[in-house]
């Protein structure tokens, strides 16, 4: 389980940051809270006993809204392919929720399963492994068909598919070839129609250009951000790079070790950061303009990040921030607006989980 979020008495519940309407209720489309997934250590032959657990995600809170794109960012190894697998049921919980329209889809089994998950789709990393070699292209984006025949008629199927090829780009004809006799682009493009077939209204996409050049990622990111408003996609979108995330997202949440550490719009996460690790992270994005990086602020982190199995008491960045003090190692940050900027309003009052939040522009 989750370590206990220590010294919350009366103050306010943890921040999901969802700002904009869904449906008529105002109702996000999907909501987690208090998303956990530990990975148990054993040992022994004969008597296998736990001795520990890699906490992978350690309490995760956020919201999307129909239509919207939330950015999750962080180093590797902070847990975000692993939230993007628990949305979609590859993995499953070990504690927290995780509703779609209100519905716990972790309670979850069988028909009904099978039907949240058509409305929840996945666009994989690599756009090499995660499709089958032995299978047409024909054959990728209709299996999804195959297990959910009420969407599309057999005689349907192959029109379909080809509309979906259309779609994201690609020549219609190309349906009876192979993944070996197409680039990385295109490959990737072959995985966001397959995620398209069922007429998802999320996605989740799990850093989809990060194997691509640079020039294709252009075009893969512009393709995404068409079908979101083509198809009213609600999309969540993880990726390392920074500008990237700025581009496609209307919100962002930076995750260190296993838990979200900000939140916000895109502008007040990329020009009002607050928490000392989203600056950090800032800091690190190259400027291409040489006058503005002469100017800018270099944050260099020492230590290295602490393991998963053995995180830190109280603030978990801790032992890497510049501002740490004894209530940093006692009790555990809240993600809520900073007291100090929730009267006052304005792009840095937003969600950040830092007991001394300080507003510090990085990139200039």
């Amino acid at each position: 389980m989750a370590e206990p979020r220590g010294g919350t008495e009366g103050r306010p519940a943890p921040a999901t940051g969802f700002e904009k309407g869904a449906g008529p209720a105002g109702e996000p489309i999907l909501e987690v809270s208090g998303l956990v997934k530990h990975y148990p250590l054993t040992r022994g032959v004969l008597i296998r006993k736990q001795v520990g657990a890699v906490k992978a995600v350690d309490g995760v809170d956020f919201a999307l809204g129909r239509g919207e794109t939330l950015g999750v960012v962080g180093e590797s190894g902070c847990g975000k392919s692993t939230v993007a697998k628990m949305l979609v049921h590859l993995e499953r919980p070990t504690a927290g929720a995780i509703r779609y329209k209100g519905e716990d889809v972790t309670r979850l089994s069988g028909k009904a399963l099978k039907a949240v998950r058509r409305n929840v789709q996945m666009v994989f990393q690599d756009p090499y492994t995660s499709l089958n070699p032995r299978m047409t292209v024909g054959d990728i984006i209709g299996e999804p068909f195959e297990i959910h025949p009420e969407v599309a008629p057999k005689g349907d199927r192959r029109r379909r598919v080809q509309d979906l090829l259309d779609v994201v780009g690609l020549n219609p004809e190309y349906v009876n070839r192979y993944p070996h006799q197409f680039s990385g682009g295109q490959r990737q493009r072959i995985g966001i129609a397959r995620g398209l077939a069922l007429r998802p209204e999320v996605i989740v996409a799990d850093e989809p250009v990060s194997a691509l050049d640079v020039s294709v990622q252009a075009q893969v990111i512009n393709l995404m951000d068409r079908l979101r408003t083509e198809f009213d996609l609600a999309f969540v979108f993880i990726a390392h790079d920074l500008s990237i995330v700025r581009h496609i997202s209307d919100r962002v949440g930076v995750m260190y070790l296993g838990r979200i550490v900000e939140t916000g719009t895109d502008t007040q996460i990329y020009d009002h950061p607050t928490h000392p690790y989203t600056q950090a992270l800032l800091s690190a994005v190259p400027v291409p303009d040489p006058a503005a990086r002469e100017h800018r602020e270099r944050i260099i982190l020492t230590g290295d990040v602490p393991s998963p199995t053995n995180i830190p008491s109280g603030c978990r960045f801790r032992t890497r921030c510049w501002k740490a003090r004894d209530k940093c190692a006692e009790e555990v940050p809240l993600l809520a607006v900073p007291e100090v900027f929730r009267k006052a309003g304005g792009p840095a009052a937003h969600a950040s989980a830092c007991h001394f939040a300080e507003e510090k522009r990085v990139v200039p």
